[in-house]
């Protein structure tokens, strides 16, 4: 759906809009302290609304820093005063308790905010400038596991709070045709293989990542008794030389290929494409912003793709599905099946290779 083709605000609006871009990171930095404060908090449990200084006492912070974030707090419409007194608004209910809204705080703090400084410069070189926040790296895969402990858990909680929404809608979807055998190319910490091996006995994976990430997943598989069913292959997917493993019923990539560029994703395509037989299929799950039911999704995948421009690698976005399946087709394949709006913001596709 498009929600991009009309002007709907008034010139008043308009100029109101602004202003909330104008003041954004001002606002986020105090949303988010009035929230891990326990300011929100100590208000939401006193449902008769609290005067600022029992406020103060409660959290015991400073008067006058209390004083400044309620005063934001109100014109974010985090929380209403009445009498004196404050209580929590809805919208300053939703910041303490909705996991997506949580999730995309954290993230936005932990992992993005000053690398975000150096945007404009990632625009103009094509790299990702702000990485240089976090190491020397060409992109953030290649340092995840070297990331500071609530980086690593910001980030981490961000990439699974999608994939876990959507794994148990797609996993019927995905061996219904009776494969066995999948190759699981950027498989992380290895969600989809356990999830995978927890639905059917008779599914064997083998998870091709970094190194770095492979370490965490085999702890885990390890951990879970699934060493038997699971195997690993460390492998610089960049590297073009590298050709992808044969004998697989069908490629699996779960919100991997946004992490590339257009000409970057056909060539892991490609050779997606000679690893197969005839009738392998490679299934891809990933949210494209053109395709979400409600505009807000939209949002949040087109704001999520900067990320990807100042920290990630500079060249990869959250795409749209035009873009994207034009790289499919590209490859040599197509879309067999497509289905939308699974959990949050996923479709999966089945691709097959092009006959004739």
């Amino acid at each position: 759906m498009n929600f991009f083709t009309k002007d709907t605000l008034s010139a008043f609006e308009a100029k109101e809009a602004a202003q909330w871009i104008a003041f954004g990171p001002v606002i986020f930095q105090a949303a988010r302290v009035l929230r891990n404060s326990g300011v929100l908090t100590v208000i939401e449990e006193n449902k008769n609304g609290l005067l600022l200084a029992e406020i103060v006492e409660k959290v015991k912070l400073p008067l006058y820093g209390v004083r400044v974030l309620l005063e934001s707090g109100l014109s974010m419409g985090l929380v209403l005063v009445n009498d004196h007194k404050y209580t929590l608004a809805k919208t300053g209910h939703f910041i303490l308790h909705d996991p997506l809204t949580k999730t995309n705080m954290d993230f936005v703090h932990d992992v993005c905010y000053k690398g975000l400084f150096a945007l404009d410069k990632s625009i103009e070189n094509g790299k990702a400038e702000g990485l240089k926040e976090f190491g020397e790296w060409q992109t953030i895969y290649e340092g995840l596991s070297q990331l500071p402990e609530q980086v690593q858990k910001s980030w981490f909680a961000f990439d699974h709070f999608f994939s876990d929404d959507a794994f148990p809608r797609v996993l019927s979807k995905v061996y219904k045709n009776g494969i066995k055998k999948i190759l699981d190319i950027g498989g992380n910490t290895g969600k989809w293989a356990i999830a995978s091996t927890k639905y059917s006995p008779d599914v064997s994976i083998t998870i091709m990542d970094l190194p770095g990430q492979l370490n965490v997943a085999k702890a885990k598989i390890e951990q879970l008794g699934l060493s038997e069913r699971v195997s690993f292959l460390p492998v610089n997917i960049l590297d073009e030389t590298i050709q992808f493993p044969k004998g697989f019923d069908a490629i699996w990539m779960s919100q991997f290929l946004d992490c590339f560029s257009e000409d970057e994703i056909v060539s892991i395509l490609r050779r997606c494409y000679e690893a197969l037989d005839d009738d392998g299929v490679v299934i891809i799950l990933e949210p494209f912003w053109d395709l979400q039911r409600f505009e807000i999704a939209a949002f949040c995948l087109q704001q999520t793709s900067l990320y990807f421009t100042a920290l990630a690698n500079g060249t990869s976005q959250m795409y749209s599905a035009e873009t994207f399946l034009s790289c499919i087709e590209r490859a040599g394949f197509d879309v067999v099946e497509q289905v939308d709006n699974i959990g949050l913001s996923q479709s999966l596709l089945n691709c097959k290779k092009k006959r004739g």
